[in-house]
């Protein structure tokens, strides 16, 4: 295990030592080590004061996934005799992404970070439990993604919010890694249903009720909560959920498999494994012991760097595998869930953050248009995308889980900012993430618009009122708000938030919709050429998360 900083609390010669961090009796602790230290099943760690809050950072859930554990089951943590400095935020999990002020690909973060952070009110005691799973495609993302200070005092909570394993170093079905009984290429869903488990078995001595956990994410950590709903490894894990901007999305093994080793290939090629990536790929698809072998010699950090800028793309990184083992191989055809309060959140402008920054508008194709052609084009990808995305995310889950679900499942749509809002956010609408600042003012949300809003801010406790009723109880309804009704295929309505300047809005409202509706409305579309239609539907809103039927229908490859 890599090894962390401890800290040893040496507290004033006046006062009688505590010997409770060396394994011996106690006597005195000084108020601040009573604060802020708490023992874990697998050793004590030492938190920090945040303004009226404590917050552990970094507190292992699991053993390093080095060496043999690359690609296996985590293992537990070892124990630890004196306090665990938990009190600065560690580093998130192994990783690559672009710096955007530069261009360059980066790698950055540590393969050591299955781990978690706890926020918590001092007097906490006995409170429902919020645990976050961050997005990022399931290939990057921090733990510190929401922090939770805000969340834990507005919603009544403590606060979790883990890391996970990432990439090809969380996702892996190739054979030769998946040949002993009930294997897996879902290292990182093995990652999460652990540190459940450790938030069940430790979490009361945080303050949290391990009797009332609700499981959330964004994004990719959406989908992740989706796709635990359907597992059997996560039954009785969770009492609640939350998926914001999530939807239903997993991949077939086989074809996961050819892409991940096209992926890999070249590596093969440089190392000497095989004369050409052609014959790489198809050695890296036989389950030999050689393969495992190699696949393990590959520097972690040179991993990292592949199937990145996956764009909301199965293809472009396939995971969530339907390996009959951690996911149904039926997949959300499943007729078995855990079924559990559920509250699903969507934008209504969703596709807006990847369309506006997809590559096609630069390139030469689109630079020879003229501005007004180019405005168009991307408010078609946008408006239809975005439409598509959003019914994806909530809706068309709803639909497909409704028949074998025995829990209430709720749905909340956010108008704010969108074409029909009575605020709107120039270019990006209710973008991918609109509610995050409704969570927390600690963002990066702010070159988008102006949250800080007296609108905006009613808005964000408005839903805040809602979620704390929801963690506490599993229905989202208190006194003096406006009845958020259940979804049902008979009465399919979401609560559709809103806000103007100084006012927030909450109506239940039908905002049904189907692909067929929005692919017919594109056909009539008449504000771009038909070529350019073409070119958006096969280069824009092609092969995403919520592009099935469009791209069964146009003839565009998928996964």
């Amino acid at each position: 295990m890599k090894k962390r900083k401890i800290t040893i609390l040496l507290l004033p010669c006046m006062l009688a030592m505590s010997l409770t961090a060396f394994g011996g009796e106690t006597e005195t602790a000084a108020p601040e080590a009573e604060l802020t230290v708490r023992a874990t099943e697998y050793g004590k760690v030492q938190g920090a004061e945040n303004g009226e809050n404590l917050v552990w950072y970094h507190i292992p859930y699991a053993a390093a996934p080095i060496d043999e554990l690359r690609w296996a089951a985590p293992a537990k943590p070892e124990a630890w005799q004196d306090v665990l400095d938990c009190t600065e935020p560690g580093e998130a999990f192994l990783q690559c992404g672009t710096d955007y002020t530069t261009g360059e690909i980066k790698v950055s973060g540590v393969e050591d970070a299955l781990n978690l952070d706890i926020y918590a009110g001092k007097t906490a005691e006995n409170l429902p439990v919020l645990v976050y799973i961050h997005g990022g495609n399931n290939q990057t993302g921090t733990s510190m993604e929401v922090p939770g200070n805000q969340i834990t005092a507005d919603e009544n909570c403590v606060y979790v919010s883990l890391n996970y394993r990432l990439g090809l170093l969380g996702f892996n079905c190739l054979p030769a890694l998946q040949t002993e009984a009930d294997a897996t290429g879902n290292y990182a869903l093995l990652d999460i249903a652990q540190a459940l488990d450790w938030v069940k078995e430790n979490i009361a001595a945080f303050g949290g009720n391990p009797d009332n956990i609700t499981v959330s994410g964004f994004s990719a950590g959406g989908r992740d909560v989706m796709a635990m709903l359907t597992s059997s490894l996560f039954k009785g894990k969770f009492d609640k959920a939350i998926v914001f901007s999530g939807g239903m999305t997993m991949a077939k093994e086989d074809t996961s498999a050819d892409l991940i080793a096209a992926a890999i290939a070249p590596f093969a090629v440089e190392d000497g494994k095989a004369p050409d990536e052609t014959a790489a790929a198809e050695w890296l698809l036989t389950d030999g012991e050689d393969v495992k072998e190699y696949l393990y010699s590959i520097p972690a950090d040179k991993l990292v760097t592949l199937m990145t800028n996956a764009s909301i793309r199965m293809s472009g990184f396939p995971h969530l595998y339907q390996d009959g083992v951690v996911l149904p191989e039926e997949g959300f055809d499943t007729a078995e869930y855990n079924s559990v309060p559920l509250l699903m959140l969507t934008g209504s402008t969703e596709f807006s953050l990847f369309s506006q920054f997809d590559g096609y508008f630069f390139s030469d194709a689109v630079m020879a248009l003229s501005e007004e052609e180019q405005n168009q084009a991307k408010a078609f990808a946008v408006n239809y995308g975005s439409d598509m995305y959003r019914i994806f995310n909530a809706q068309c889950s709803a639909q497909a889980m409704y028949d074998h679900y025995d829990a209430d499942i709720y749905v909340c749509q956010v108008e704010y900012g969108s074409m029909n809002s009575q605020t709107q956010i120039p270019a990006m609408g209710s973008f991918h993430g609109i509610f995050v600042p409704m969570l927390t003012q600690d963002h990066t949300y702010g070159n988008f618009a102006d949250f800080s809003t007296a609108g905006y801010a009613d808005m964000a406790s408005l839903f805040d009122h809602y979620l704390t009723a929801f963690l506490a109880s599993g229905n989202p309804n208190g006194e003096g708000s406006v009845e958020w009704t259940a979804w049902t295929a008979e009465d399919p309505k979401s609560m559709v938030l809103d806000a103007d300047a100084e006012k927030a809005t909450a109506e239940m409202k039908d905002v049904t919709s189907s692909y067929e509706a929005i692919m017919e409305s594109m056909d009539e579309d008449t504000t771009v050429s038909d070529p350019i239609k073409k070119d958006i539907i096969a280069n824009v809103m092609n092969g995403r998360w919520f592009s099935a039927a469009l791209d069964a229908k146009y003839g565009n490859a998928g996964l």
